[in-house]
């Protein structure tokens, strides 16, 4: 039988896995994790409203019924493609006649790399975790803090990136902080925590229609959230960020605001779009490289003349038609063209808030947040996750309290401003310093 290797166990992965599942061809999905992430529900495991478990599901139940098709846990270090093999970090390869690439992506700074060492990405469980951490550590810190400087530094978190993740992350930061734990911290006064969200361009979600964009703004700044639009982010480091002239210091910071391909995509040695992307044609092979698709946030795909944008729906919707192409091959026959069938979009900003549209038709407040609910709790991976979250978010809803509020692990929070290595909140409190670069907000 032909060998397929699949790189990447997301929905792209996932999805052209199951369209092959006990097919007459050998498939190996490798991933870097054994579980299948459902990244939009990220937001809420780096902000206490759901455990990791309850957005994951390993890869291995997933497709324990494929015969054909076998699970590896590892890191794909290159592509050789002259001899159709992959070599991965522990130096074992792995042949194959067809190659399918969706390693996802990584976040995008910019041209400003070092910017990583400071603030934190959200685009796995340990970035979540990472978060969720470091937010219930400030809270720890400031409950001990005298110093007003310090205490503003500790409870004042910044978010960069106006997109569907930052206005999500900022409108449960704001409600995470200035209700659920101001009511558990005797000593934090409900309106010392400050979110701001930063934005380069003059509006949040740019990619909705401008009236949802309002409507979310308006939301945002109901819960408190300061938003800055129009404003470009200088300089971060482990006192705060810089932005506009102004500074703001900071303990936490969170980047939003852009992704790139994975760089595994260099090793092709194809041309690649600026944020690392490799074209692929209509039926999502690379035209260099016929035996190989890509799919997700690693294909630049275009459609009527327009780059496809690196959603999740895009990945789910590109996974059976790749399964569907490399059968085809197989048996000899021909591909058929990806075509995209945009369903809509949504984004919810906190409690009862949220912006949904689909087509022509266009969603606010209860109805669009309902109907976020419904959509996430159908695409999650199965019947298990769907039912927690369901009583998750019920009780969440009823009770309005947060119950995953733990911070776990001795090396907690090891990215972001100054590497805390499972130090205590007062030692924490012990290294703040005020910014001193240009006027503080």
């Amino acid at each position: 039988m032909k060998k397929v290797v699949i790189v990447g166990g997301g929905f792209g992965g996932l999805g052209v896995a199951r369209r092959l599942a006990n097919q007459p061809v050998a498939v190996t999905l490798i991933d870097r994790s054994n579980h299948h992430l459902f990244q939009p529900l990220l937001y809420q495991v780096a902000l206490a409203g759901l455990s990791p478990a309850d957005i994951a599901v390993p890869i291995r139940s997933v497709l324990r019924h494929a015969r054909n098709l076998q699970v590896l846990m590892g890191e794909v270090a290159r592509i050789d493609r002259p001899t159709k093999s992959i070599l991965l970090r522990d130096g074992s390869t792995l042949d194959y006649d067809y190659l399918v690439l969706a390693p996802g992506a990584q976040s995008g700074w910019f041209g400003h790399p070092e910017w990583a060492k400071f603030a934190f990405g959200l685009k796995n469980l340990d970035d979540a975790l990472q978060i969720r951490s470091r937010v219930l550590l400030d809270f720890e810190a400031a409950e001990r803090e005298n110093d007003p400087l310090r205490r503003r530094q500790l409870l004042t978190f910044v978010i960069v990136g106006a997109g569907p993740t930052g206005v999500e992350l900022a409108g449960s930061l704001a409600e995470l902080s200035r209700t659920l734990l101001a009511k558990d911290f005797r000593q934090v006064a409900p309106s010392e925590p400050r979110v701001l969200l930063i934005e380069a361009g003059d509006r949040v979600l740019a990619a909705f229609d401008p009236v949802l964009s309002a409507a979310a703004l308006a939301s945002l700044r109901q819960l408190g959230v300061e938003v800055f639009l129009e404003t470009r982010v200088e300089t971060i480091d482990d006192k705060g960020v810089s932005v506009g002239g102004q500074r703001i210091p900071s303990r936490t910071v969170i980047w939003a605001a852009g992704v790139a391909a994975s760089p595994l995509l260099r090793s092709l040695n194809l041309p690649l779009d600026p944020q690392g992307r490799i074209a692929v044609g209509p039926d999502l092979r690379v035209p260099q490289a016929p035996e190989i698709f890509v799919l997700g946030d690693a294909a630049h795909c275009e459609q009527d003349g327009a780059l496809l944008p690196g959603l999740g729906a895009v990945a789910m919707q590109q996974a059976p038609l790749v399964g569907a192409n490399l059968m085809a091959l197989v048996i000899g026959q021909p591909t058929q063209p990806f075509r995209y069938r945009d369903k809509g979009a949504m984004a919810t900003i906190g409690r009862s808030r949220a912006v949904a549209q689909f087509r022509k038709l266009r969603m606010t407040g209860l109805s669009a947040w309902l109907a976020w609910l419904a959509v996430h709790l159908l695409l999650l991976v199965g019947w298990g996750n769907r039912t927690l979250v369901f009583v998750q978010w019920c009780w969440q809803y009823l009770a309005f309290r947060s119950g995953a509020r733990l911070i776990t692990g001795s090396g907690v929070a090891q990215r972001g401003p100054v590497a805390l290595e499972g130090r205590a909140a007062q030692a924490i409190a012990d290294e703040l310093a005020p910014g001193d670069q240009g006027p503080t907000v």
